[in-house]
């Protein structure tokens, strides 16, 4: 596709500009994603910016603007919302607050339009035309099926949850006061213009959303108008707000954000309890007790932060000695939240097992790779004093589209397996070979064999080749 840079030159800028801007001109042929796999799909999506620039230049730095003259591509955005997809989304039954949220910006301030209980399009659409209010609709990959597609593969590609929002506004109104994110944004503009201004972030890489006051963010350091077909990123923190101009035709766009609580410090933190547990089986240091009163002091003592010190150090010197991490948390979340593999039929395969059964002499390969973690924890069904640990393997193949992404802990479960340690080394052959043959596995059995990839196979998780 034939590209040309341009400067980014329009609107109220002071100093040097954050968002680069791309024209892209429309070659002949039609231009919609490529889905050939995770890393084509995210090419497609920021083409023509490469995606080691995208990574070097731009994520969590600075916002990228991608302006398209492209037909296909916008007719092809076009179709993943509309306004009147409302109409059939409200026949199925949502609520105020769960499902939608009607909200217009008035002196700086969010305001909440929302009624009780069921949302009626109707009721949505007089809100919309008489009060000018803002329609959020949350999450829908839940319902639409090419956002399921999109956001499955990026899903795949971060290796972080990745949610939506999609957002109408109506001509000369506004639906959100400036704020900042904690997410990574990408915004795909789907119908109609929409007139954005983004600020320089007073938290970087911000770890919660807040809304900023006008007279506090200065000028805008881009402005620019977003047309359907184009593309906006900018990092979590950057402030930003964006309303529909007078005279125009509504406008949509959806907003796809990932790597909530995804960050370096979120890592360690979930890290850390696993290596602390596995150094003081070892460490009688570790086991001592802690001074007496110590939990009574209003401040810390000299005493008790030199010994901390010390520890960490310890823990830092173990920590470079090993390839096994621990992730207490962090694998199994993402794997029971995440959205489970795309399918345009029935999705039998997710769920039941196909092919021949294996066999000592099958050769097997592993199936849904991007969709499963392996890790190793501590037994979750013995007392801490005789915990040993175990190599779990989570799933998403059966995960409830329906409740992507809506907090529903109670409606949420993990799926998978568990094995003793000692078939790690199998496990990891599976893993990281593209065919393997059963008698190969490093098991001290045939039984063994037979037994892992039969209970894999089970769970659909590899097949006979």
């Amino acid at each position: 596709m034939p590209k040309k840079a341009k400067p980014a030159g329009s609107g109220k800028e002071e100093g040097p500009v954050p968002c680069k801007q791309m024209k892209v001109e429309a070659a002949g042929g039609p231009s919609a994603l490529n889905f050939d796999s995770p890393s084509s799909l995210f090419e497609s999506l920021i083409s023509p910016i490469k995606t080691e620039t995208f990574f070097k230049e731009f994520w969590e730095q600075k916002p990228l603007l991608i302006q398209r003259d492209d037909p296909a591509l916008a007719t092809y955005y076009g179709s993943l919302f509309k306004l009147t997809d409302l109409k059939s989304l409200c026949s199925r039954g949502m609520y105020y607050g769960r499902d939608v949220n009607v909200c217009r910006c008035v002196n700086g301030k969010k305001k909440v339009l929302n009624k009780d209980g069921k949302a009626h399009f109707l009721q949505l659409r007089k809100d919309f035309d008489q009060k000018r209010a803002t329609i959020q609709f949350h999450q829908p990959q839940r319902f639409k099926d090419e956002l399921w597609r999109i956001q499955e593969k990026l899903e795949c590609y971060f290796g972080s949850l990745v949610g939506s929002n999609v957002y109408i506004t109506p001509a000369g109104s506004q639906g959100l006061p400036p704020h900042y994110d904690d997410v990574e944004v990408f915004i795909l503009q789907l119908e109609g213009e929409k007139h954005w201004r983004l600020y320089h972030p007073t938290v970087p890489l911000a770890r919660e959303y807040s809304v900023e006051a006008e007279e506090r963010i200065g000028r805008p350091v881009h402005e620019f108008m977003l047309k359907p077909g184009d593309l906006l990123y900018f990092p979590r923190g950057t402030i930003h707000q964006a309303d529909t101009p007078a005279g125009l035709a509504h406008s949509t766009h959806v907003t796809i954000s990932t790597y909530q609580n995804n960050s370096w410090g979120d890592f360690l933190l979930d890290t850390i309890s696993g290596l602390v547990f596995d150094t003081a089986k070892e460490d009688v240091e570790l086991r001592a007790g802690i001074p007496r009163q110590l939990l009574l002091q209003v401040e810390s003592t000299t005493v008790a932060t030199r010994r901390l010190s010390g520890f960490l150090r310890t823990l830092a010197d173990r920590l470079e000695g090993t390839k096994e991490l621990l992730s207490s948390d962090m694998k199994k979340d993402f794997i029971m939240h995440r959205l489970p593999p795309y399918s345009a039929g029935d999705g039998a395969e997710l769920s039941t097992p196909g092919g021949k059964l294996p066999r000592l002499d099958s050769v097997v390969r592993l199936q849904f790779k991007d969709h499963i973690v392996l890790t190793v924890l501590p037994d979750q069904d013995q007392s801490d004093e005789a915990q040993e640990k175990m190599v779990y393997i989570y799933h998403s193949l059966k995960n409830r589209r329906e409740t992507h992404m809506m907090g529903n802990e109670e409606e949420t479960e993990s799926h998978g397996l568990r094995f003793p340690l000692s078939h790690l080394d199998a496990l990891k052959q599976i893993w990281n070979s593209s065919t393997i043959s059963v008698k190969d596995l490093k098991l001290t059995t045939d039984e063994e064999r037979e037994s892992l990839v039969l209970s894999l196979w089970t769970e659909c998780l590899i097949q006979v080749v």
